[in-house]
């Protein structure tokens, strides 16, 4: 069972809103066989332009839980943050199968937590699903000029054809905040 530790900046956490995080956080123990002794940590932040920012961090001792969420309302941002977390139990759950069913060895231990409920929910392969496709075409540059595209657009990844080798490379934002490229064959 969870154990809970809410607090609120610039907010008083009044009962019902105790009650409601509980609640909706307390729904993520379905997912589990025997629900790991975890602290929920949530943070309720309420700014002065009226927005309500809730984060939620569960560390359990396989994997750590964090999810955070802005918006007008602060229960529809504890609603947000609970489809958040479901979303990563979810992905883990499929990760864990997954890699038991490439080496054809017994699920770890961890995956033996997770209900049924998760494995039904796995199984249907919702996760995988794939909700847009986009077509591009292919613009000549070198990677200096796909640095700059993808900067200019904010993402952190841009595919583009090599002036050079006429092959496809990507380019992409590392972590240490430095570029990477990756040439095709």
């Amino acid at each position: 069972m969870f154990r809970y530790n809410v607090r609120g900046e610039n907010i008083e956490v009044t009962e019902a809103i105790r009650d409601y995080v509980e609640k909706k956080v307390g729904k993520l123990e379905r997912y589990f066989n025997d629900v790991p002794e975890a602290t929920a940590h949530v943070n309720l932040k309420v700014y002065t332009e009226k927005t309500a920012k809730v984060e939620v961090t569960i560390p359990l001792p396989f994997l750590v839980l964090r999810a955070e969420e802005t918006s007008p309302d602060l229960y529809a941002s504890i609603d947000l943050v609970v489809d958040k977390l479901e979303r990563q139990i979810r992905k883990f759950k499929t990760k864990i199968n997954r890699k038991s069913r490439e080496t054809a060895l017994v699920p770890p231990t961890d995956g033996d937590l997770f209900t049924t409920e998760a494995n039904d929910e796995e199984n249907n392969g919702s996760e995988l699903d794939i909700v847009r496709t986009k077509r591009l075409s292919l613009k000549p540059m070198d990677s200096e000029e796909a640095v700059l595209q993808m900067n200019m657009l904010g993402h952190n990844f841009f595919i583009f054809e090599d002036a050079e080798t006429n092959g496809t490379s990507i380019v992409y934002r590392r972590k240490d905040g430095k570029y990477g490229l990756i040439e095709t064959d």
